[in-house]
This record gives C-alpha cells, structure tokens and sequence, in this order.
C-alpha cells in the first residue's frame, strides 16, 4: 500500500510494444525505436517497453556488438541496444520481455536479462492493456 513516504509506482500512460530488433546499421543516422521511446516517455507521461520477438534479444546480459566489416572496412561504431535498455531502465521505464521469446532466443534463465527487465507472460501483458491510455508499437 502506498503512503506519502514510499509512493506507489506511477502507472505508465503508454505501453510500446517494440518486435522487431534492429541493429542500427551504417543507416542509422538520428533514431531508432529505444532512443524515441526515451523522448516518447518524456513528452507523454511515462511509458512502459514491452520486448516481443526478437526484440527480447535487446535485453540479454552477455551479448556482445561484433564490428561490421565490408571488404576492407570495419565498422565498429554500430549502437548497442543493451546500452539503450539500460538508459531506458536508468530513466525508471519499466521493460518487460514476453517469455515465450525469451525461451525461444534461449533467453530464460537466471542472470540471462538485464538487471531490472521483468520476464512477463504473453497472455498477461496482452490483459494489462487496458491499462494504457495508449499502446502502440515502435
């Protein structure tokens, strides 16, 4: 129970659902899904992520960002999404990764996510909906 001194949680306005990883390739220029749902969070009230597919991938601990080689070149200035799940979680959204995709990324296990990313069922993060003013997928 909240009280003015440990005050419940705010419940996020917006849930983002983000399915679809992407590495953030050379084209990567300004944006990509987590970098908006940090502005996203800000200007609408708080957010919640919802990690889907191989998005999940997002969360892993010891995943590592190998550089890009193309001929002779290497790239290895490519974005990190763990880093930006870490900066989402240090700005207190709340990411939740479904565990069906956490089983199926071999994901599922102790120590195998990111401190502070909740596993969540899919048929319980489908019934919180409701509970956003707004869901929408990034």
């Amino acid at each position: 129970m909240a009280d003015r001194q440990n005050p419940a949680p705010e419940q996020a306005q917006v849930l983002a659902i983000v399915e679809r990883a992407y590495r953030g390739a050379l084209e990567k220029q300004f944006v990509d899904s987590l970098y908006l749902a940090a502005e996203l969070n800000r200007q609408l009230g708080g957010m919640d992520i919802l990690l889907r597919g191989q998005a999940v991938t997002y969360a892993a601990r010891d995943a590592r960002m190998p550089s890009l080689r193309l001929g002779k070149r290497v790239v290895d200035t490519l974005t990190d999404p763990r880093a930006d799940v870490r900066s989402l979680l240090g700005l207190g959204l709340r990411v939740y990764a479904e565990e069906s995709d956490l089983i199926a990324y071999g994901l599922d296990g102790e120590g195998r996510l990111l401190d502070g990313v909740q596993p969540i069922p899919a048929d319980e993060a489908a019934a919180r909906w409701s509970d956003y003013r707004v869901v929408c997928f990034l």
